[in-house]
């Protein structure tokens, strides 16, 4: 991993000589709590406004979803480490629990030719064909999760089972280690390494620790793929040249595996956990879709919009002070996108924008948005659908075991779903 100190040749780091500073109200100190309560006051309070984040660095967030829309796309806006202003000046301590998300070299947080260059090799792997080959894969791995999800469910004396731990986890986590050619034995404690990586509240001393452990799992899979190719994203990652003979770095290719790896598993985990959390709480959509005046697909856009998987997801920096809505957002200033509050802005979704509604028109951000948006949601997608299809086909009674204010919110503001989701099979 790089440290973030400029690593695209000519960038010029941001001039910096202290805190970030703002102006207006004191910065919101985020809290995973209760993410829409917290999104809703911020929303109230403006388009961008000032947030704390772990360690009392101080950032913006992007809350409304025009404002958002409009900031992802904004010329002015990098997502290259070089530019933000704390890092650069020494302010940023190794520990930090988010500094994964600055660092990590690869499509994420790179900009113009450089972001261009990474996309267009990734994408040549990464194609249509190989996302549609997975299909028979993702049908046939529900079936046999959804055995075992029975199965735990009867061996429970209450009939309980965690959809999360014998569901919604291993379906993703099979599929997308099977896209990349990781072995089985590497997939829990790639997770685990994932879950302390994505989490704001690691301890500092283990931030570093996961990251070179997640390194090196991932450095032995690239080696083992270098040594004996395979049909497998990674071995195509390796093999992928571009007309004029550029190719990955080794850099590059962990960074990317390490992305693929991270958002290919934890999206689809907390996509499928709240789409059935929804319906759980919402019946009549249910049945909707059951009489045929909805679809899964619809489902699966409503539960993006309403309940995106991905909240405050970092980072973005202005190259210069930037107007967004009321608020002028600091040069060098780290910026978060706000998934989970664009996606119930009353402004963009009406009054009813906090209401769980499956025949809504889909329109929402909650892949991205421009150069940036991303390249896994169609599989993340697919995924969903026949996961719902499969799991409420199998289980038509299925319901939450607790009521739904006992879940317990996963301990970061970066992703968005309970920690486990109890159910029963009816």
């Amino acid at each position: 991993m790089t440290d973030g100190r400029c690593p695209v040749p000519h960038a010029d780091p941001v001039a910096h000589d202290g805190p970030v500073p703002h102006d207006g109200p004191a910065p919101h100190r985020l809290d995973p709590d209760d993410q829409h309560a917290v999104n809703d006051r911020l929303r109230a309070r403006g388009a961008a406004v000032p947030v704390l984040l772990p360690g009392d660095v101080p950032a913006y967030a992007v809350t409304r979803h025009e404002e958002l829309k409009g900031f992802l796309t904004h010329p002015d806006v990098a997502k290259n480490a070089c530019h933000f202003a704390a890092l650069q000046s020494g302010e940023i301590p190794p520990g930090w629990p988010m500094l994964t998300f600055a660092t990590v070299r690869g499509m994420t947080t790179a900009d113009g030719d450089d972001h261009k260059r990474l996309r267009s090799l990734v994408t040549r792997a990464f194609t249509p064909r190989r996302m549609e080959a997975l299909r028979p894969v993702v049908h046939e791995l529900t079936g046999t999760l959804l055995d075992r999800l029975g199965e735990a469910a009867a061996a429970d004396p209450d009939g309980v089972a965690d959809l999360r731990r014998h569901f919604a986890l291993p379906l993703p986590m099979s599929v997308i280690s099977q896209l990349l050619g990781v072995d089985a034995a590497y997939q829990d404690r790639l997770h685990e390494l994932s879950n302390e990586i994505v989490s704001t509240g690691t301890a500092p001393e283990r931030v570093p620790e996961a990251n070179r452990e997640m390194v090196a799992i991932l450095g032995q899979v690239a080696a083992a793929r270098m040594k004996d190719p395979g049909d497998d994203l990674t071995s195509a990652l390796i093999a992928t040249r571009a007309e004029d003979g550029d190719r990955l770095s080794e850099e590059e290719l962990i960074g990317t595996l390490m992305l693929t790896i991270i958002a290919g598993h934890e999206t689809t985990l907390n996509l499928i956990t709240n789409a059935v959390r929804a319906l759980c709480n919402h019946r009549d959509q249910l049945e909707l879709v059951r009489s045929g005046a909805a679809s899964w697909d619809d489902v699966v856009e409503e539960t993006l919009r309403y309940d995106s998987p991905v909240s405050y997801f970092p980072f973005r920096y202005p190259t210069r002070d930037l107007p967004v809505g009321d608020a002028v957002i600091p040069k060098g200033a780290p910026v978060l996108v706000s998934y989970t509050s664009a996606g119930r802005d009353e402004r963009a979704y009406g009054p009813d924008a906090d209401r769980f509604v499956v025949t809504r028109a889909a329109r929402h951000l909650s892949f991205g948005h421009g150069a940036h948006f991303c390249l896994g949601a169609p599989l993340a997608r697919m995924e969903a659908v026949i996961a719902l299809e499969g799991l409420f086909t199998r289980f038509p009674g299925l319901d939450l075991a607790v009521p739904d204010d006992q879940l317990v919110p996963h301990r970061s503001f970066v992703g968005n779903s309970p920690q486990k989701l109890p159910i029963t099979l009816g």
